[in-house]
């Protein structure tokens, strides 16, 4: 299911978690998608998104620290 992670391990340089257990993360998925593992903000967000924007039943709002995606910035490809 998962190809890759995107960015550095968001434990490197000795970064602690929060909550001591999970950590925020991008992965890349075998079929070229891509899977996201933040803090669920789906129920203070979704009141506040940009017109247009919208939050299904069967989708969640996840922050990711700017770190984590900055890091991955190099993995994600320029074009689909």
């Amino acid at each position: 299911m998962f190809k890759r992670r995107l960015g550095i391990d968001p434990h490197a340089g000795g970064q602690q978690t929060p909550g001591v257990y999970g950590c925020p993360d991008i992965l890349e998925l075998e079929d070229g998608d891509f899977a996201v593992i933040g803090a669920d903000i789906t129920e203070m967000a979704a009141g506040q998104l940009a017109f247009g924007a919208s939050c299904g039943p069967d989708e969640r709002i996840v922050r990711v620290p700017r770190r984590i995606l900055v890091s991955a910035k190099a993995d994600i490809p320029d074009h689909a």
